[in-house]
């Protein structure tokens, strides 16, 4: 009784000084299925105690002031009343205390922003101290006292000022453009509602039971979707958020907006109206909620108040009216192109084929929709296209490919074998499902190569291993992820039998994956045969750097044979690679920013020194020419859209480096074949394993 006084007496507290978000009653009601869910189903049930509550505190106060930026000493002294009674909170779905944290999170962020504007009115900064700016603050105490934290956002407003002013603005212009990203950050606070604070809280509890368990509210859970089946029904165009206006980033080659000619962009949205109804000004309008009127049932019309990007603020309007009509993500799906790689007196022509993610219309395959979007599909019609073209080999590019879909991550490693076993699955009861190709053929058994790299997770992974384990490729590049868990996304409107309850959805582990070699990917991630310089730290980025992930283990291995061994012929690939590597001199420019990447990841400050700030920049300008673009101290919402999308025309020009070195491989993969007379593919694997 006494624990749940002190409770409420600090919820009291903290809501006295203004609260303005407050609980509804669907979130009682999601926090309720979703713990039951969470304690049937999930891999690692972990019960809802003092324990756990103390973890979701830590987490809740990272995901809002990691950088420690917001609260000082004194929050947190009076926040910990509620270190080990957020579990008492969650199981008598009170959840006041998650919303008196977050209602004093805002508070904190307004004051802070008032702070920094105030800094700008006070101008004269100088630059000629050496005075650091610790952008690292993970690690960081909290600022003991106000004056403390404002020393802090002292050098934080400096660093801000000296990263524009190194870029070339005029200090007036500086001064104004500080201030209205400040302003629009105090904005943004202002503007968040009561599903930001539950599903903030909410992904604090589950990402406290294991990394890759979340929330997700109903607009998230409908972006989700759309993400994987590539479609949405709309006008086809990218918005963001540009001051306080929604701006068209791109129009959408053959959506509504593009065959009207109406929209380009830099075009800025000031209203939204469904059909013949009224205009809904959207002008200061969060992003998200702006998409939502403009987004809407096929065939259905939407009308739109257009202020012309070129024009001042007091310009003439104009009002079109587009149709909505499904528009297939086309960025987002697979790619084909080709690379002609020349060694001496030969010439390969390599095939390659861009994966972002391993997209699958679950809603389509369930209502028999032949041409629902489908990785494996995309991929295997690729295929058939460079076959015909002629192409020597292949290289599947999964680089910055975070998975998908588990079925079309098998699916796709049977266009490359004949039939077996591709993953293993062990559930929270322990026992091991065997997930494997029953169709037989291949859409090609030519050379292969799939390229990696830190950001190539899950499905990704599932694949690259499956390839390697069976010998039938050759895996080029960085040390993926490491996540190896399994999840499944549960519609919590389902779970209660209401349609209308809006309550989203739980993505939850349920299982763990294994290569059909035993091991698993977690942690460790896949190895590639042949490494790049690495970009990336796995410690930092990858699933190591998660304090609660799962361990690696090992189990039993599947039943399989490899469908060829490529071993004998990779120490020659190596071999091969050194030597075009030490030649080329971008693939050495490379490697030469890969070292300073790990140098830099070991720096926790920057100088505010603008003499030794900028002799920094300029020699890390010289090292990343051609590969990265020069910093110009701006955010992305204040890149004007068409220069931005200039800016990336101009980079997809610059060569892909890795994926020429790539190309290579799979070049002196083709010669090595030919010299030797083998197959890529030499046998057929058993299909014993795919009994359970």
């Amino acid at each position: 009784m006494l624990k749940k006084l002190c409770c409420i007496v600090l919820c009291i507290a903290l809501s006295a000084q203004a609260a303005d978000l407050a609980p509804q009653p669907q979130h009682q009601r999601a926090i309720r299925v979703s713990t039951a869910l969470l304690g049937h189903y999930h891999y690692k049930p972990t019960p809802v105690d003092d324990q756990l509550s103390a973890a979701i505190f830590e987490r809740y106060l990272k995901s809002l002031d990691g950088d420690k930026y917001y609260f000082v000493q004194a929050d947190i002294d009076q926040l910990n009343g509620y270190r080990t009674r957020l579990d008492d909170a969650i199981n008598d779905e009170d959840l006041q205390p998650a919303f008196a944290i977050f209602n004093l999170y805002t508070r904190r962020v307004e004051e802070r922003f008032v702070y920094a504007r105030e800094l700008l009115k006070t101008g004269g900064f100088r630059f000629d101290q050496n005075e650091r700016f610790a952008f690292d603050r993970d690690k960081a105490s909290w600022a003991p006292s106000e004056d403390a934290l404002r020393q802090v956002w002292q050098l934080r407003v400096k660093n801000d000022w000296l990263r524009l002013k190194l870029a070339g603005k005029a200090d007036s212009e500086i001064a104004t453009m500080l201030d209205k990203r400040y302003e629009q950050s105090i904005r943004r606070v202002k503007r968040l509602k009561s599903d930001d604070a539950f599903q903030a809280f909410m992904n604090a509890y589950t990402m406290a039971i294991e990394p890759h368990t979340s929330y997700l509210g109903p607009r998230a859970s409908a972006d989700f979707d759309i993400s994987m089946r590539l479609s949405l029904f709309g006008i086809g165009a990218v918005l963001q958020e540009r001051d306080d206006y929604t701006v068209i980033r791109e129009v959408t080659p053959g959506g509504p907006a593009a065959l009207s000619g109406q929209l380009k962009a830099g075009d800025r949205i000031v209203a939204v109206a469904q059909g013949e109804g009224p205009f809904v000004d959207v002008v200061g309008s969060r992003l998200d909620e702006t998409v939502a009127l403009i987004r809407g049932p096929a065939d259905s019309v939407v009308r739109l108040d257009i202020l012309p990007g070129d024009a001042g603020p007091d310009a003439r309007h104009r009002q079109i009216s587009l149709v909505r009509k499904k528009v297939d993500l086309a960025q987002q799906a697979a790619k084909k192109s080709i690379l002609d790689v020349s060694d001496g007196n030969d010439l390969r022509r390599i095939g390659v084929i861009t994966l972002p993610t391993f997209y699958s219309d679950f809603e389509g395959e369930r209502q028999g929709d032949r041409n629902a979007r489908s990785a494996t599909r995309d991929v295997e019609r690729l295929l058939g296209e460079l076959g015909k073209e002629k192409v020597d080999g292949v290289v599947l590019d999964l680089r910055h490919n975070g998975g998908g879909s588990l079925k079309e991550a098998i699916a796709l490693t049977g266009l490359f074998i004949d039939t077996g076993p591709v993953v293993m699955e062990r559930n929270a009861q322990g026992r091991v499902f065997v997930d494997g190709d029953s169709n037989p053929g291949t859409a090609w058994d030519g050379p292969l190569g799939v390229l990696i790299d830190g950001e190539s997770a899950s499905a990704s992974e599932i694949f690259a291993a499956a390839i390697q384990d069976y010998g039938r490729g050759i895996v080029i590049g960085e040390q993926s992820y490491g996540k190896g868990t399994v999840q499944t996304v549960l519609n919590l409107d389902q779970a209660v039998g209401d349609d209308k309850a809006n309550l989203g959805e739980l993505r939850l582990t349920i299982a763990q994956f294994f290569r059909v070699n035993g091991g698993t990917t977690q942690l460790r991630g896949v190895q590639p045969d042949i490494a790049f310089p690495a970009t990336s730290d796995p410690t930092l980025t990858g699933e190591a750097s998660n304090d609660n992930a799962l361990p690696w283990t090992r189990i039993r291995a599947a039943a399989y044979d490899r469908v060829a061994d490529l071993g004998d012929i990779i120490p020659q690939l190596q071999a091969r690679h050194a030597a075009w590597a030490a030649n080329d001199p971008d693939f050495k420019k490379l490697a030469e920013v890969a070292t300073e990447l790990q140098r830099l990841r070991q720096l926790k400050s920057l100088s505010l020194n603008e003499t030794e700030r900028r002799r920094e920049t300029e020699a890390q300008e010289k090292r990343f020419a051609g590969i990265a673009r020069v910093d110009d101290g701006l955010l992305d919402s204040e890149r004007d859209p068409e220069r931005e999308k200039a800016d990336e025309k101009a980079a997809d020009k610059v060569k892909d480096i890795r994926l020429r070195g790539a190309a290579h491989i799979v070049a002196d993969e083709v010669n090595l074949l030919r010299e030797n007379a083998r197959p890529a593919v030499q046998q057929r694997a058993s299909q014993a394993a795919l009994s359970h």
